[in-house]
This record gives C-alpha cells, sequence and structure tokens, in this order.
C-alpha cells in the first residue's frame, strides 16, 4: 500500500494549532513530505537505506546531522528565501545558514512557543542584552527578540548593547512600577552586567540563552544560575535553548531542565551509534523534531549532550566532539556531497 504524500497547505494549520497528543502522527506526516520535497533529505534516505513507507513512529525516523546546515542549503519543496538565519563563527569555521522561507512563520511560532510558558509575550517588558548577537547580522534570536520588543506593550522594552547604566535604570524603573519584566541575555553579558551593576531584581525574569562565545571563561550552567541569582537576589534564573538550526525553543523556568515547546521534541541516540535510540534518563546525543522546520528539515541530530526524562523534559550536559559521530560522517565523507 501507497502512502499518500502530504501537501505543505495540508500541515500548516496542524501546526499552528498542534496539541501534545497529535505530535506523533503530525511528525509523521511531517516526515512523509521532507522525504518526498527535500532533495538533501530524500538522498540521506536512500544512502542509509531507508524506505520512507518502512518508517511507523517516531524513532524510526533518521535524524539529519546538523552540520549539513554548513555547507548546503536545506529545502523542503520550491521556494525563494525570504531572508536566511546564520550562526556565530569563529575564525575558520563555517557558518550554519538557515534558509527561512517566511519570517512571519518563525516568528508567529516563536510567539506560541514563549506564550506556552510566560504567557503572550505583548504583555511583558523585555529588554534584551544581546551584544555578540547584535554585532552582526542573521541572528535567529535577534529576530526573536526584536518581534517581542515591538509588540510589547511597554515602551521601555529595547536592545542594550554596552549601556549598562540605562539598563539598570530601566529595570529599577520597570521593578517600581511592577511591570512584568524580561531580561534576556546572552550569559557573558549577564555576567559582565552582573558584575558592573549587582542590584535586587526580585520580581524580574532573568533569562539566559547560553553562549560566552569566547568572551569569559566557560562556567557550567549551574555556576553561571549561582552568580546571577547572588548578584540579582533571585531564587532561580531561567533559561532558552534555542538555535540557528531550529524555528522552535524549549524553556528552562529555573533549574537546568528544559520544556520543549508544542512543535519540538527531543529524543537521544548513542554517542557511538547515531541510528540506535537511548533509553530515557541515559546520556546520548539529543536528537530533536521541531515541526516549525517545515520548509527544511524536521529532524535534526545536534552535536549537544544530553538526557531525556520519560515526559519529554530534557538536560543539555555538554557538547559532542564531532569526531565520535562516526555513522553520521561516514555517511557524509562516503555520498560525495
Amino acid at each position: 500500500m501507497t502512502m499518500q504524500t502530504p501537501e505543505r497547505s495540508d500541515l500548516l494549520p496542524a501546526l499552528a494549532d498542534l496539541k501534545p497528543e497529535q505530535f506523533e502522527a503530525v511528525a509523521l506526516s511531517v516526515f512523509q513530505y521532507q522525504a518526498h520535497y527535500n532533495p538533501l533529505y530524500s538522498r540521506y534516505l536512500e544512502l542509509l537505506g531507508r524506505r520512507p513507507g518502512s518508517v511507523q513512529s517516531l524513532t524510526d525516523i533518521p535524524f539529519l546531522p546538523i552540520q549539513f546546515f554548513k555547507n548546503h542549503e536545506i529545502q523542503s519543496g520550491t521556494w525563494t528565501p525570504e531572508t536566511d538565519f546564520s550562526s556565530s563563527s569563529t575564525t575558520g569555521q563555517i557558518p550554519s545558514q538557515h534558509l527561512v522561507r517566511s519570517l512571519d512563520w518563525y516568528l508567529q511560532n516563536t510567539r506560541r512557543g514563549f506564550t506556552q510558558f510566560y504567557g503572550d509575550p505583548s504583555e511583558w517588558c523585555v529588554l534584551a542584552l544581546l551584544p555578540s548577537y547584535l554585532e552582526r547580522s542573521g541572528s535567529s534570536l535577534v529576530a526573536m527578540a526584536d518581534y517581542f520588543i515591538r509588540i510589547s506593550q511597554f515602551p521601555d522594552s529595547g536592545f542594550f548593547l554596552n549601556n549598562f547604566e540605562q539598563l539598570a535604570e530601566t529595570l529599577t524603573k520597570c521593578k517600581s512600577a511592577g511591570h512584568k519584566t524580561l531580561l534576556l541575555g546572552v550569559s557573558f553579558g549577564l555576567l559582565d552586567f552582573a558584575e558592573q551593576f549587582p542590584m535586587d531584581l526580585s520580581g524580574i525574569t532573568v533569562m539566559e540563552t547560553g553562549g560566552m562565545k569566547g568572551r569569559r571563561k566557560e562556567l557550567t550552567r549551574t555556576e553561571l544560575h549561582q552568580t546571577l541569582q547572588e548578584a540579582f537576589h533571585l531564587e532561580r534564573i531561567h533559561s532558552e535553548y534555542g538555535m540557528t538550526e531550529l524555528f522552535s525553543q524549549a524553556y528552562a523556568t529555573g533549574g537546568e531542565t528544559f520544556t520543549p515547546a508544542t512543535t519540538m521534541r527531543v529524543l537521544t541516540t548513542e554517542i557511538n551509534d547515531p541510528f540506535y535510540h537511548t533509553l530515557p534518563g541515559r546520556t546520548g546525543v539529543l536528537n530533536i523534531v521541531d515541526l516549525a522546520n517545515l520548509d527544511t528539515c524536521s529532524f535534526i541530530q545536534t552535536e549537544d549532550i544530553g538526557k531525556v526524562s520519560a515526559d519529554g523534559q530534557f538536560e543539555v550536559l555538554g557538547r559532542l566532539d564531532v569526531a565520535e559521530m562516526r555513522g553520521c560522517n561516514l555517511m557524509v565523507e562516503g555520498s560525495g556531497w
């Protein structure tokens, strides 16, 4: 029996109002769509000897190594990119590139994801401390923060590059007024601000997005949170997990355990065997199903190591040495791409 390939127009409404109990069924439909309309992913499946018709569950789906975003244009369907997102890179590194068919689709999805955990971003005063991202173009995080700032009902919402004094004044003003306030910052920016302007931010939501970007000594998430909690008199620090190659985010509302947005689910595979799924609670390579990546690839094997619990929450424990991903590397080397 031949499975009918769904069309993009069939999938968009389901993704815009996705219920948790629908996730696997919709994911399998997205897989069939991308296996048919994404030439790169289709070729990858062919090299693996994996016929799309044989895929019956999430764990049957092969995940595309994230390195492909560094040297291939990944598209499902034929369309002209409206824009593209790119990762930061140090000298000698190739940045990832994520082609964007519809910027509005990305922004609306980030809004739905944030709302799931914190309520609509328009109800927040959003103060973004993202210096390394603002200093280059193509950041998906800046696009998300800019959108949240634009729809915010508070005129004090905005970006703060190195003007810490103004940021401190704005935070004091928002706290005094009792506004729902989000301080969203890259890790090194928050640490620099905490050292120069330690202050009582009780009642303010401080959210780190990770990343020292070579600006400071790397810290564990626990060490980072403890430092920020002490400087800002807070019981907890929030975290956002996202990347250039994803259209969805996960959030940790305190502590180190992330909960993915409705359009996202995380699985783990063995470090030395990218096709063997590990049991809940076991350390492995994080594989992400991001259904919002409808126009590129929704099934991505990252370079992060972590654990996923039975309820779908996950921890990020570190980065993988790419040389250990033997199965994926052999596939890249043997494909002639």
